[in-house]
């Protein structure tokens, strides 16, 4: 039986790398227990942690502990967790978020089209003590969420967001996984991952498409070392380095097909709500905001221009030298 005549089959992976997030691994694990719709299995990689690893095999029954197979990042361990994946789809939960119970019922249904080979759905912030007045929701992608400018309804798009994804199993391998040249690694606030596979998947299948479906939702935990200045500026110019390490890997027009929109539109009326924001209500951290998007907008422009002009990248390591 196919899977154009039946629901596919869901591995879940979660990839965690500290000991420092033990207790919100434990809480990712168990809103993927608590679906209405029941994965196939649930697969935690562990990124080169001995003792996370020794931990999660004593103490997270019921799941297949895996070590990160490959380089150490984000990227290894997602290629470890599709190399060992037994579902149809694989679903990609941050080990710093929650999925709510109705995550995985709502992420597999676009799936019904045979044409669709990945699907992300809606990240939610969840900030430790409080949003900043000055920081802006058109980048909340700094702290991996959902952000002013991404549709609102079911929708095509270029890529999902890392903490909330899902793509079929099949296509993903054929392109060779993830590559380790973009990506995560421990607390290095670098990127683009999702993107570049993205791209290279719908290359691989001319006629797919990959959808956002706003209603499946994952709340993602937001430290308070994440809401000051200096992450912002960090993980602004990280963006901008990773994205120059996608348009070498793909090609620019590919690399910013979304962010054309999204710096044109979005932004420009971001900064104009904040303006007004600070005029009609002082204090409300409007100006902030606006002097934030600017900034933003300038630093991560400036990472991809420095990234374009001096490669430094390591080299991708494709799937099949982990099988």
């Amino acid at each position: 039986m196919d899977l154009q005549s039946r629901a596919p089959t869901v591995s879940v992976v979660v990839c965690a790398y500290t000991m420092g997030r033990w207790a919100l691994v434990g809480r990712a694990l168990r809103s993927v227990r608590s679906q209405t719709r029941p994965a196939l299995e649930i697969l935690l990689v562990v990124d080169h942690c001995p003792e996370l690893l020794a931990r999660a095999h004593e103490l997270c029954p019921g799941v297949r502990v895996l070590a990160n197979a490959g380089p150490v990042g984000l990227s290894g361990a997602r290629n470890t967790g599709v190399v060992a994946a037994r579902g149809d789809v694989v679903a990609f939960l941050d080990d710093d978020a929650a999925a709510t119970p109705d995550w995985l019922e709502r992420l597999i249904r676009p799936y019904d089209d045979p044409h669709v080979v990945g699907v992300g759905g809606h990240v939610e912030a969840e900030w430790e003590g409080g949003r900043p007045a000055w920081f802006p929701q058109e980048f909340d992608w700094v702290v991996g969420c959902s952000y002013v400018g991404q549709p609102t309804v079911a929708s095509a798009v270029r890529n999902p967001i890392g903490a909330n994804m899902s793509f079929r199993r099949d296509p993903v391998v054929a392109v060779g996984g993830f590559s380790a040249e973009v990506g995560r690694v421990g607390t290095r606030p670098a990127g683009c991952e999702e993107t570049e596979l993205s791209i290279r998947v719908v290359r691989h299948e001319p006629t797919s498409s990959i959808v956002l479906e706003p209603g499946a939702v994952v709340h993602h935990h937001v430290p308070g070392s994440r809401s000051r200045w200096g992450y912002f500026w960090r993980r602004c110019w990280a963006e901008g380095l990773s994205k120059a390490s996608v348009s070498r890997l793909t090609d620019p027009r590919s690399a910013l097909s979304s962010e054309r929109s999204y710096t044109l539109h979005t932004l420009p009326r971001g900064a104009a709500r904040g303006i007004a924001d600070a005029v009609r209500h002082r204090g409300s951290g409007g100006a902030g905001r606006a002097l934030a998007i600017g900034a933003g907008l300038t630093i991560t422009a400036s990472g991809y221009a420095i990234g374009r002009a001096v490669r430094v990248a390591a080299p991708h390591r494709p799937l099949g030298e982990l099988a």
